[in-house]
């Protein structure tokens, strides 16, 4: 997508959450084809708990129902969706978990996905109970995992996203890496 495109979503998602139903109209599909692979990179194949497209859907009605959101521009948007992409994991974890009426003591890794060991609901809440302590501590730590591994979004749209430099987001990412391995 070009600077231009950018630019164009940028001011339509402006529009959009001030309530110009028009400019969410036109959202959509602008939007759809890099929330989709946003999901997709989340989700690494595993769509045990929640489909790529589904997941598309449920963030983006997340996001846009009730029309309480507010967004600086693209990269905001997306650190926004990873956000709501990760409470939607979570949440249907836990809906899983219930379900299965299964233990919630599991090993995370925060490496590139969750690790294959056929638990993934229990990895999720592990994981989200270990963000909720880490954002705790220091909330950008949280916005930086949340970005980067829910989002899979790169350190530079990390930085843009959360304005804050790429150096910032590289050594928030170690630490914050370092204490939910330390933790989980």
């Amino acid at each position: 997508m070009d600077y231009v495109a950018d630019d164009q979503i940028s001011m339509l998602l402006r529009r959009a959450t001030d309530g110009d139903t028009e400019s969410l109209e036109r959202l959509a599909p602008l939007l759809y084809r890099e929330l989709h692979a946003l999901a997709a990179r989340r989700l690494r194949g595993d769509d045990r708990l929640v489909g790529v497209t589904s997941l598309v859907h449920e963030a983006y009605l997340k996001l846009f129902r009730g029309g309480g959101i507010s967004v600086e521009g693209r990269a905001h948007f997306f650190a926004l969706a990873s956000r709501a992409m990760r409470q939607i994991i979570v949440d249907r974890a836990r809906a899983h978990l219930r379900a299965k009426r299964g233990g919630l003591a599991q090993a995370v890794t925060l490496d590139d996905a969750l690790p294959d060991t056929g638990n993934q609901s229990a990895q999720a809440i592990a994981l989200d109970d270990a963000l909720d302590r880490l954002n705790a501590l220091d909330p950008r730590l949280r916005s930086v995992v949340e970005c980067r591994f829910f989002g899979a979004l790169t350190e530079e749209e990390t930085a843009d996203a959360l304005g804050i430099t790429s150096r910032t987001v590289r050594s928030d990412w170690v630490k914050a890496r370092a204490l939910l391995r330390s933790w989980l």
